[in-house]
């Protein structure tokens, strides 16, 4: 008893899911699929892309400006 590792056992499961989800919907489901991890292999490309001098530039002049430190009047 190895698990699913007969046929019979792959082909049971693959009537379960059509019989589920219908004959026409399984494309629709197998391209949403693809589209997801399509875009998430894009995202994780973008996370680990080194970030350019000059972008780096630019996103530390658009951070948000740190505030201002209240000045004390010395009056002497």
């Amino acid at each position: 008893m190895g698990g699913f590792t007969s046929v019979w056992h792959w082909l049971i499961v693959l009537f379960v899911i059509l019989l589920l989800f219908g004959a026409k919907k399984i494309p629709e489901l197998a391209k949403g699929l693809g589209s997801g991890i399509k875009n998430f292999k894009k995202a994780v490309k973008e996370d680990e892309e080194p970030v350019k001098p000059q972008e780096s530039q630019a996103l530390h002049n658009n951070s948000t400006p740190t505030p201002p430190t209240p000045q004390q009047d010395h009056k002497a």
